[in-house]
């Protein structure tokens, strides 16, 4: 089950950046690059960031988190992270497809990911994004822009 989450719960919070922390270790190991800005945050970090989250549940635990910030006709997709004990299983696409789905009145949607991310790369272009760019971080770390027209 989807549901929009309440990210000023504490308890929300602590639950999410659990995941958060998790999902962006893996991105790291197969970037190379530890020094990712979500492996900084805090609870009261994302307490306080202007993201909508929504939360897939199972069972009550929450397994998959996809956050956004919707305006002047674009989403823009801030976060879509799965706990790793559950990856393969579709969820991110689930995410991805409830907030395609439940946006009316928006025409494009925007998301970002480490260009040496190849599972994250491969997703988005599966899911009919197309790139739309690609920004140099560091020497060693870029990141690549996608786009989809809903």
């Amino acid at each position: 089950m989807i549901k929009e989450i309440d990210i000023t719960n504490t308890k929300i919070a602590e639950e999410v950046l659990n995941i958060q922390m998790l999902s962006y270790k893996v991105e790291a190991e197969i970037i190379d690059f530890y020094d990712l800005p979500p492996l900084k945050e805090t609870v009261e970090m994302l307490q306080k960031c202007s993201e909508t989250f929504f939360g897939y549940y199972i069972n009550d635990e929450l397994c998959g988190v996809i956050s956004i910030i919707a305006e002047k006709g674009i989403i823009d997709i801030h976060r879509l992270m799965v706990h790793p004990e559950h990856f393969r299983k579709g969820i991110a696409k689930m995410l991805l497809g409830f907030i395609e789905s439940n946006k009316e009145g928006f025409e494009t949607i925007i998301v970002s990911t480490g260009s040496k991310n190849k599972p994250a790369v491969s997703f988005y272009l599966k899911n009919g994004f197309a790139k739309s760019g690609e920004t140099r971080v560091t020497e060693q770390i870029s990141l690549t822009s996608f786009k989809k027209k809903i």
